[in-house]
């Protein structure tokens, strides 16, 4: 595996550095270190207008094959391009499911039409999506899916609940895995499809959060419509178009995922310098463990997308098992570090700071985006060649 940068790539690092300390400045400065996990309620609007300013620059779907219109740049580069955007401190960008979870899905699996209706707006930043999978009684075990779609002359009428829906509040679009065919069961019978959230049949209520933000969403279907040809894929496959969006999910932009996990660490770090809790000779233990695994983290990952990790699902099963876990401990370890202050809010009525809310956030990252035990499940049975787990135990 090498991973030493060419001519080119050191080139295109420092270009991409060069444009993001020009223009974080001016009215982008105020953006740095906004949105991202457990905040992204912080400022929507001029985080949107700073992900449209990307665009123009051509900074959006950098992978993407320029028939799409995308840059078609290598896998390092945008490996560097996440990088520098997370060192940057740069606002997480409100385009995220769009940009890199649909657009691909819909490269691979969408007809031209659909590639040519939606891939130029997300591209350009001016429709954002959100991902209806999960439901009350589907989180984890995504097979279970209960929302209803059937077609009705030209169009799929969709009646149903998803939860824990990002970013709905403010999305134009919702891609939703639905039960399309009566009596099927699992993964079988169920279709993906692309359903607009400004509708009478749509009903968004915002969930709040212990951080104080409500970037998560109950989504209700009630008769809710889309026109027949908005399902990407054949109907009833959408168990397998639904499988590949989520294997996009893990790719390129876990490196800056880590770079940003540095920056939350060094945070720490000079806290417990400043107040003295470095003095523990435990706790600086633990700090100087989370600064190591932190480094096979990253070299771990790039061995994974440089196709000489685990095959398949292993390598982004295995990622998300070991950062999940790292980043709980890293919250832990902050509050030991703020010590009893941490308890109390840093200001009325509830604001926290960037510690508190590392800590309490972190506390879902062993659910989200597939939990521990769904993970363990994947290594078990697609690495181990372990047996299936009977139905209706598996959490899958």
């Amino acid at each position: 595996m090498d991973l030493s940068e060419s001519a080119d790539d050191e080139a295109f690092r420092a270009e991409i550095r060069g444009w993001l300390e020009e223009h974080l400045t001016g009215e982008w400065a105020a953006l740095r270190g906004l949105g991202g996990p457990g905040k992204d309620h912080e400022a929507i609007e001029e985080r949107l207008a700073w992900n449209r300013h990307l665009a123009a620059h051509g900074w959006t779907g950098i992978g993407w094959p320029e028939e799409h219109g995308g840059r078609g740049l290598s896998l390092w580069q945008q490996v560097i391009f996440h990088e520098e955007y997370a060192r940057a401190d740069a606002p997480a960008r409100v385009n995220h499911l769009g940009e890199e979870l649909l657009g691909p899905t819909l490269m691979a699996f969408g007809t031209p039409e659909q590639q040519q209706r939606f891939l130029p707006r997300i591209l350009a930043v001016e429709e954002l999506w959100a991902q209806g999978y999960s439901e009350p009684g589907a989180g984890s075990d995504l097979a279970n899916v209960q929302t209803k779609a059937r077609l009705d002359g030209d169009q799929w009428v969709l009646d149903g609940q998803k939860v824990w829906t990002s970013n709905a509040h403010f999305s134009q679009w919702l891609f939703v895995l639905a039960r399309s065919e009566p009596g099927s069961e699992r993964h079988h019978g169920l279709s993906f499809l692309l359903v607009p959230i400004d509708q009478e049949g749509v009903e968004v209520r915002p969930i709040e959060q212990l951080t104080g933000g409500s970037e998560f969403n109950e989504v209700f279907l009630t008769g809710a419509r889309t026109p027949a040809d908005h399902v990407v894929g054949e109907p009833g496959d959408g168990w397998r178009v639904a499988m590949a969006l989520l294997g996009f999910e893990r790719g390129v932009s876990v490196l800056g995922q880590v770079v940003g996990f540095a920056r939350e660490l060094r945070t720490v770090v000079d806290l417990a310098t400043s107040n003295g809790a470095i003095q523990d000779a435990v706790l600086r233990d633990r700090l100087a463990g989370l600064r190591a695994e932190l480094e096979v983290m990253r070299w771990q990952a790039l061995r994974g997308l440089s196709g000489d990790g685990a095959d398949g699902a292993a390598g982004p099963s295995v990622f998300k098992l070991v950062w999940a876990s790292w980043h709980q401990r890293l919250g832990e370890v902050a509050m030991d570090v703020r010590g009893l202050d941490g308890l109390v809010a840093a200001g009325a009525p509830y604001v926290l700071d960037d510690l508190q809310r590392l800590f309490l956030f972190s506390r879902a990252d062993t659910i989200y985006g597939g939990s521990d035990e769904v993970q363990r499940t994947i290594l078990a049975e697609r690495v181990l060649g372990l047996p299936r787990e009977p139905k209706g135990t598996a959490q899958r």
